[in-house]
C-alpha cells in the first residue's frame, strides 16, 4: 500500500501540480455509502461507467461487460445507480420512491460497513 503523504508534502490548497496522479490518492476509505450489484441483470450499457466521476466502474473491454467497482477510489456518490436504466425499470407503485438499497436494483447503494445480503 502506498505511504500516505503528510501535511507538509501536500501542495497548498491541495492543488494538483502534475496530471494523472489520482491513482496515488486512495479516497474510498472515507465514503459513507458504497455501490454493490443487485438482483437485476445488468445490460452492460455502460451508463454507470460514462457518468462515474472517479472512473470506479471496472470493465472487461474485451468481453464488453461491467465487472464491478473499484472501491479504493469510489466515494459512494450514487451516480452510477441514479443513471442505471435497469434501475429505472424496477416495478414500483405510482409515486413510490425505491430505497437506494432495494435488492431488486441492478446497482444498489448500501451503507458502508453493511453486509451485502
Amino acid at each position: 500500500m502506498a505511504q500516505l503523504k503528510g501535511w507538509k508534502e501536500i501542495p497548498i490548497g491541495g492543488m494538483i501540480l502534475e496530471a494523472g496522479n489520482a491513482v496515488e490518492y486512495l479516497t474510498g476509505g472515507w465514503r459513507a455509502f458504497r455501490p454493490v450489484r443487485g438482483e437485476a441483470a445488468c445490460t452492460h450499457c455502460f451508463q454507470c461507467w460514462l457518468f462515474c466521476p472517479d472512473s470506479c466502474i471496472l470493465v472487461d473491454a474485451e468481453n464488453e461487460k461491467m465487472l464491478g467497482f473499484n472501491l479504493e477510489h469510489c466515494k459512494g456518490c450514487g451516480i452510477c445507480a441514479a443513471v442505471c436504466p435497469v434501475n429505472a425499470q424496477v416495478r414500483r407503485k405510482a409515486e413510490q420512491e425505491l430505497d437506494r438499497d432495494d435488492p431488486r436494483l441492478c446497482i444498489r447503494i448500501i451503507e458502508e460497513g453493511q453486509a451485502e445480503e
